[in-house]
């Protein structure tokens, strides 16, 4: 009997487990085709998903900015259907569609104009107006213009709008900025120079060889042309690139409309501000944030088009006889994430200090920073060389990169000096008042004597007062950029007070070693 029962209760605890393990994917994949005839992704399109015959409420689920969801089913048959139509050049399409899931094997469902039922009481509007064609679907058009530009300082989003290589984005990413890196898809990032920045318009017009863009169908301003009036409550969708590479799409409203800028509620990064803003009736701007805001994530603010269209206007005579910028492909970000375990091995099994691997220059303390120190440092008090500032986001993932830092050295000036021995003989002892010798302008590094490209040459923005900043440099490097086969690696470090003169050092040997050793488990 007793054992009756024990086989009994093991049926049941076997139960959850089975029905884990007969689920089934279904790809879905919603497209359809433009004036053209070249196939566009739908996103964000609301399917309902149900049993047949129906057993609990319809699933909902939205579509992807690539126009595609998958959904986790047990075996069964079940209805796919639009929960609202999708309006595209002058038609409305939706879908209701059955398919059988089998266990233990997945299932794909394109769902096409082919087989969505289609009504054309919209009117004739012509083809491609955006009028006739949902946000959403305008902003999955024109997800191959978004692009992501990296500044020493900032990350941000930008948008190709002319064929000649012209990206638009924000001035406040840019600032003083002259050139910057433009990561077109996660294969291709270029360099990009600053063409016209204007402060007052929060607009930044940028410049990439032509020959890179190609393959890319600008997205039209529509500049000279009468635009719909916008109003409070009207929806909003804009488009951002990540730093890891994907496009990311966001809704959100009008709260606000003034003549140059636009209010919403539309939640963004820092990191993704920039990019393009859709409404029903097109494109009416590009988003961008509010310096004073510390928050990470903040409503954006939209720049009104036409505000772009004034620089832009500048942009024939900026370019007549200037060479475009250089078509060369700069290094890329690793693909591969490091595994959480692995770098949980690699501590625990570190003998001796944590502690980053260091040598110094006349007037800057340098250090070489692997993923091991980053993160045998996130369970103890945070070192501040551990504290990357205004990168911090990019070191959130873990990323498979070598860390070269390099902080000016803090000096205490003479007269410093004097006022503290004039408060000590009034019986005041008073801290040392050091500010930098001078702030970190740029660096070179060499593998034996050829100059290697870093991935990014970040610089660590640290606020002295309001209108004071001092700079550390944060480069980014392969690891295998300076392995055995250079011989001697060699840094030259620039500084802002004598930006031509150079201080160089060769590293230590046994450094590069416990560099390679670092990397070699992960």
């Amino acid at each position: 009997m007793a054992r009756a029962l024990l086989v009994a209760a093991l049926s049941c605890l076997c139960v959850p487990a089975a029905v884990a393990q007969t689920l089934s994917t279904l790809h879905i994949t919603v497209m359809l085709p433009d004036a053209t005839g070249k196939m566009t992704p739908v996103a964000r399109h609301a399917l309902l998903i149900s049993e047949e015959p129906p057993s609990t409420e319809p699933r909902r689920i939205l579509t992807t900015l690539a126009g595609t969801a998958d959904v986790s089913l047990r075996p069964g048959r079940y209805a796919v259907e639009s929960d609202q139509p999708v309006a595209f050049d002058g038609k409305r399409y939706e879908w209701s569609q059955r398919i059988d899931v089998v266990a233990g094997r997945d299932a794909t469902l394109a769902l096409t104009a082919a087989n969505a039922s289609i009504d054309t009481a919209t009117g004739p509007a012509a083809p491609g107006t955006p009028s006739d064609t949902d946000p959403s679907f305008l902003a999955s058009q024109w997800q191959e213009t978004v692009v992501g530009l990296w500044t020493p300082t900032q990350y941000a989003s930008g948008f190709v709008v002319d064929a000649r290589g012209l990206i638009i984005t924000n001035q406040r990413v840019v600032g003083t900025a002259t050139s910057a890196e433009a990561q077109l898809t996660p294969e291709i990032k270029v360099k990009a120079t600053v063409l016209a920045s204007d402060p007052t318009r929060d607009v930044a017009l940028l410049w990439v060889n032509p020959s890179v863009v190609a393959s890319v169908r600008p997205l039209p301003l529509g500049c000279g042309q009468t635009r719909p009036p916008v109003a409070n409550g009207q929806e909003l969708y804009t488009l951002s690139a990540q730093m890891m590479g994907e496009k990311r799409l966001t809704l959100g409203g009008v709260t606000g409309v003034g003549p140059r800028l636009l209010l919403s509620d539309l939640t963004l990064a820092r990191a993704g501000a920039g990019g393009p803003v859709f409404t029903a009736g097109g494109l009416i701007g590009f988003t961008t944030l509010d310096d004073r805001d510390p928050d990470s994530r903040s409503d954006a603010r939209v720049v009104r088009i036409d505000q772009a269209c004034e620089v832009l206007a500048s942009a024939d005579t900026k370019m007549a006889g200037a060479m475009p910028p250089d078509a060369t492909h700069l290094p890329l970000d690793p693909q591969r994430q490091i595994a959480e375990s692995a770098l949980n091995a690699a501590v625990k099994s570190r003998a001796g200090s944590l502690s980053p691997y260091l040598m110094s220059t006349t007037g800057f303390d340098i250090a070489f920073i692997t993923p091991v120190h980053v993160y045998g440092a996130k369970d103890q008090v945070r070192r501040p060389v551990m504290d990357f500032a205004n990168w911090s986001d990019y070191m959130a993932d873990d990323p498979r990169v070598l860390l070269v830092r390099v902080t000016p050295k803090m000096v205490e000036a003479l007269w410093s000096k004097v006022a503290r021995g004039a408060a000590m003989t009034q019986g005041m002892a008073l801290p040392p008042m050091k500010r930098a010798k001078s702030g970190f302008a740029r660096m070179r590094a060499f593998c034996g004597e050829t100059e290697v490209t870093p991935i990014h040459p970040f610089l660590v923005e640290r606020r002295v007062s309001e209108t004071e900043a001092i700079y550390e440099g944060l480069y980014v490097f392969d690891p295998a950029a300076f392995g055995p086969q250079c011989g001697t690696v060699k840094l030259t470090v620039y500084s802002e007070a004598e930006p031509d003169k150079g201080d160089t050092r060769v590293v230590d040997p046994k450094v590069l070693q416990q560099i390679t050793q670092d990397f070699a488990p992960l």
